[in-house]
């Protein structure tokens, strides 16, 4: 682990929602909605086992270089489909937090917006990383350079 989340403990949790929009609703209503259900875990469950998350868009762009399932130029989810992904010390203190009687209103009216449901899957770290400054990046070179067989 390099301290690529601060504070996220090496056998912390990562739970990852993926959201896809109804036909009605659009980015700026999951942004709304998503972000006064984010406040609310980081008001009342930062001191209880909530470390950090991220909500990411899809952004219709598929990469040819790192995909095995034919060469599409474009996905047709994008500005429909998100993650929400958080991190917490422990999948028990996540679990407790979904029980609160604040957050399961903001919860509801996320899952609104879904025409997939929800379905949330818990995931343990197995790896995280920052990229090397240019120094480090350089000595990985030549070491890889000197060292490869």
């Amino acid at each position: 682990m390099n301290n690529f989340i601060p504070n996220f403990p090496s056998d912390g949790v990562i739970t990852v929602n993926r959201v896809i929009l109804k036909p009605e609703y659009d980015v700026d209503d999951l942004q709304e909605r998503v972000a006064m259900l984010c406040e609310n875990v980081k008001t009342y469950h930062s001191e209880t086992g909530f470390v950090g998350g991220f909500v990411a868009m899809n952004s219709g762009a598929i990469s040819n270089e790192g995909s095995t399932t034919g060469q599409a130029v474009a996905s047709e989810l994008k500005d429909r489909e998100a993650l929400i992904v958080t991190f917490w010390d422990s999948f028990e203190q996540h679990e407790a937090s979904h029980r609160s009687d604040s957050f399961q209103p903001l919860f509801q009216q996320v899952l609104e917006l879904c025409e997939n449901g929800n379905e949330e899957i818990a995931y343990e770290m197995l790896w995280s990383g920052r990229a090397y400054e240019a120094e480090q990046a350089r000595a990985a070179q030549e070491a890889k350079a000197r060292h490869a067989a």
